[in-house]
């Protein structure tokens, strides 16, 4: 049986706490190991800082919306902001960590390379609210062996 919890939070920083603590209860319940769990809790406040900061623009007045779908061996959560940003990629490059720390580049653009590190599957998809950006991802129970 699949069943979904949908969760509204401030745009503001300290909220993604809670959607990344109901992932984790989520992830728990459905037997996930620790490690599992805690790159479930990970992912899912990356996912929602991105959409705090590149998404809503640090606009406390937008909100995210958190879609957490419980299936069988998976789950599957969507982070969605408001998108006063316009139409996000998941096209990343690697950060130059080095040239961060050399002041050549400007801090940041860990969130997604971390996330896709982190989950089975990893992508933007069509808004539900039909605006802004919609980010899903999928993390198995079991996950495939890599090798």
């Amino acid at each position: 049986m699949v069943r979904t919890i949908e969760l509204k939070i401030p745009s503001e920083s300290g909220f993604e706490k809670v959607a990344m603590n109901l992932a984790g209860d989520c992830a728990a319940m459905m037997g996930m190991t620790g490690e599992r769990i805690a790159d479930v809790k990970t992912a899912v406040s990356e996912a929602c800082i991105n959409a705090m900061e590149h998404g809503n623009l640090h606009d406390v007045s937008t909100k995210i919306y958190v879609t957490m779908t419980i299936d069988q061996d998976r789950l599957a959560i969507d982070v969605a902001d408001e998108g006063r940003s316009g139409v996000a990629t998941i096209d990343v490059d690697a950060p130059d960590v080095g040239a961060q720390i050399d002041g050549l580049e400007a801090p940041g653009g860990m969130g997604l390379f971390v996330i896709k590190a982190l989950v089975d599957e990893a992508d933007f998809v069509p808004p539900e609210l039909g605006r802004g950006n919609q980010f899903r991802m999928v993390i198995h129970v079991n996950p495939k062996d890599p090798s």
